[in-house]
């Protein structure tokens, strides 16, 4: 790809995260999953909008999960950070999110990091 069809694409992602933004707002008691996913890793947080707070977070580049996945680029890897951040998010007491995608398409590594939030326990 040529360096403007990068641009473009950054761009169109941006405008669709911004609309997305708009409309979600994460308090103490429903934070904000936020998600971001490069080609090397996926990377997921609870955010309280509200102070200005990350309550809990995960991701393939932690130390926890960094040697138990060989790459952090696929579905497998994307499940078990879902897994992970749900662990933590009820140890903290947070039950219920509300999912920020983050002008990504809800498929493929985000779907399989949402699912497995899910059946770990989290509500959204």
């Amino acid at each position: 790809m040529s360096s403007r069809t990068i641009i473009q694409k950054r761009k169109r992602r941006l405008r669709r995260k911004l609309g997305v933004r708009k409309k979600l707002f994460g308090t103490e008691t429903r934070p904000r999953l936020s998600v971001f996913r490069s080609s090397k890793h996926i990377y997921a947080q609870l955010v309280d909008d509200m102070n200005g707070r990350t309550l809990a977070s995960a991701s393939t580049a932690c130390k926890e999960l960094r040697s138990a996945i060989p790459h952090g680029g696929n579905v497998a890897a994307a499940k078990a950070v879902g897994e992970k951040l749900a662990e933590r998010a009820l140890a903290a007491g947070i039950k219920s999110v509300i999912f920020d995608r983050n002008g990504f398409k809800y498929h493929g590594r985000l779907q399989a990091l949402a699912d497995a939030a899910r059946e770990k326990g989290l509500e959204f």
